[in-house]
């Protein structure tokens, strides 16, 4: 049984490990802790977690815990992630995985020392509607890749939210901007020779809008967006351009809320759905199995230090500073 302990009461933590463990029989919620003694308790009480405990150490250090979830702001990823693993709790940990790739390096060096799991939490990738769409992309059907395209937008947060906080590693691609750069560099398989980038700053050095163009080494051209600004309309799709076809991913997302691959083929065009059941349930799938069984996974530390990698250099193409720096 993995019996987790999740650090903070975060908005992300019922839809992203709570309801996922309801409905998996080798995983349960046991311990929470907040800032706020009585939120947490308030957090316990909605969603029948059996303990509350005053701080993060108190979660990490239960005697019923053998596994540590960490939703936590990006910039308490890496102290927190540490301490746990240094306490033997394996660990899953959001996304953005830290504030930089020199973190997550350390983040992953203590992984590799302890011999427990670290997962980067990027839940679409153990979905089927994303392992088809890697599928098709290598198989050959497309022809001779072009172009990939990329881009989650939706209607952002406001005030003195974390995300618009740059001491807690805000900004759009922190947050979700992430989510098209590590669909892009998973379905290519490849990381990028260059990068270049263009944003838009709302607080200081807090991108709310920052677009990508990526040259593989293979020579696909890609670009990503991630876009929070007020009114933004919702759009999270993936266009792959080939000599001899297109493959558009719709939603890879949440696919929980709809999804389906539209292919163009030979003039002739086609439709794919897939599975309607959480990613988040598949995602704890494949954390049970590299717990239990030791088997891989796709978002492991070394993934996790390409990804903060790639989002260092688009920071620093776009005039901005790494966060954290």
């Amino acid at each position: 049984m993995l019996r987790f302990g999740t650090l903070g009461a975060a908005k992300i933590t019922p839809g992203a490990l709570i309801e996922p463990c309801q409905k998996e029989p080798n995983a349960q919620v046991v311990v929470v802790a907040a800032r706020d003694r009585h939120r947490a308790q308030s957090f316990a009480d909605e969603h029948g977690i059996p303990n509350v405990v005053n701080s993060y150490q108190e979660v990490i250090d239960h005697p019923d815990v053998n596994v540590v979830y960490n939703p936590l702001p990006i910039s308490h990823h890496h102290e927190w992630t540490i301490k746990a693993l240094r306490a033997g709790k394996h660990v899953l940990c959001e996304k953005s995985f830290a504030n930089n790739a020199r973190e997550a390096r350390e983040m992953a060096a203590v992984a590799e020392e302890t011999g427990l799991v670290l997962m980067d939490a990027f839940h679409y990738r153990y979905h089927p509607i994303f392992i088809r769409a890697k599928e098709i992309y290598d198989s050959g059907m497309l022809g001779e890749i072009h172009t990939v395209d990329a881009c989650f937008h939706i209607s952002g947060p406001k005030g003195d939210d974390i995300r618009l906080q740059y001491e807690t590693a805000g900004g759009v691609t922190m947050d979700i901007g992430c989510y098209p750069i590590s669909w892009v560099r998973h379905l290519t398989g490849e990381e990028p020779d260059e990068v270049k980038a263009e944003a838009i700053e709302g607080p200081p050095h807090v991108d709310l809008m920052l677009r990508t163009e990526l040259t593989m080494p293979s020579g696909v051209t890609a670009t990503t967006s991630g876009d929070m600004r007020d009114g933004t309309k919702f759009s999270a799709e993936l266009i792959v351009n080939g000599s001899t076809g297109k493959m558009t991913c719709i939603n890879p997302l949440v696919p929980q809320m709809g999804n389906r691959i539209e292919l163009t083929l030979g003039g002739e065009n086609s439709t794919e759905t897939f599975d309607l059941r959480p990613s988040y349930s598949f995602q704890l799938d494949a954390f049970i199995d590299a717990v239990k069984h030791g088997k891989p996974f796709y978002t492991n530390p070394q993934d996790a230090i390409r990804q903060m990698e790639t989002i260092d250099r688009c920071y620093e193409a776009a005039g901005l500073p790494v966060r954290g720096a």
